[in-house]
């Protein structure tokens, strides 16, 4: 038992290690193939727009329900001390500094990250990919640089849009169910809010959008086992880019607050 013990755990750290050797060196050959010449702009535009726009509608439905809840739960807690008036500012300092960013990257994981794997994975398993080296073209400048670059210049636009639309979710539920006065609600909002919080969160973007892309990518390139192992992949990428979103979550804004993080 303990030797089956340790050759379970021998065999977990080996493909823990293999992943991680794996996703350095999709990273590593992206950032070289990204500046080398052909630039592929048509197809960047075309997984900004499959990334980007298609994702529009449900990150705003998601934000603007986002925005009331916390608006709705904020005048329970400040309502007992008579702050009231504070609401406003709570819900952008919530939007722009946590729930935009990672409501907005848990959402595209599941809708971009699970597409990325399941389209690059169909190809692998196809041999597309082996085709491409066969005609001298390499899959990472090919298929992979395009939607890295594309998903992480998207993921910060589609923050703005979440902050924005949840900010006005809030002043929505605060100034028409709520009964606040609507210019002590933007005043608030303007008073508490600084440069740094969207900033922080538009960091956080960056960094969200790059690992849904390559975690999306490198389950995909990987694929192994016809249509069950694209299913699995699927899967693996959207429960890999989930947890490390929340992983690097806390350590940026741990570093970003200029406190230890552990």
């Amino acid at each position: 038992m303990i030797v089956a013990g340790i050759d379970t755990l021998g065999s977990g750290f080996l493909r823990f290690a293999q992943i991680v050797g794996q996703i350095a060196l999709i990273i590593t050959e992206t950032c070289y193939w990204m500046f080398k010449p052909p630039l592929r702009i048509r197809a960047i535009f075309e997984q900004m727009s499959e990334i980007g726009v298609s994702s529009i509608p449900v990150v705003l439905i998601t934000s603007i329900f986002t925005g009331m809840v916390v608006a709705l739960q904020t005048h329970t807690g400040v309502s007992r001390f008579g702050a009231e008036s504070m609401i406003g500012g709570i819900v952008a300092l919530s939007m722009t500094r946590e729930l935009g960013p990672v409501l907005t990257g848990l959402i595209v994981t599941g809708r971009v990250g699970s597409s990325m794997a399941a389209e690059l994975g169909t190809m692998k398993v196809t041999e597309q990919i082996d085709a491409l080296y066969t005609m001298a073209t390499n899959p990472t400048k090919h298929l992979i640089v395009p939607r890295v670059v594309a998903c992480t210049l998207m993921m910060p636009i589609l923050v703005i849009f979440a902050d924005a639309v949840g900010m006005l979710g809030g002043y929505f539920v605060s100034v028409f169910l709520l009964d606040i006065n609507p210019n002590l609600y933007v005043e608030k909002t303007f008073e508490l809010l600084e440069m740094n919080d969207v900033t922080s969160g538009l960091i956080k973007a960056l960094v969200f959008g790059n690992i849904v892309a390559v975690v999306g990518c490198h389950q995909g390139f990987y694929t192994e086992g016809g249509a069950e192992g694209v299913g699995k992949a699927t899967t693996r990428a959207v429960v890999i880019a989930s947890i490390s979103i929340l992983i690097n979550d806390y350590i940026l804004t741990a570093l970003l607050l200029g406190r230890e993080i552990f």
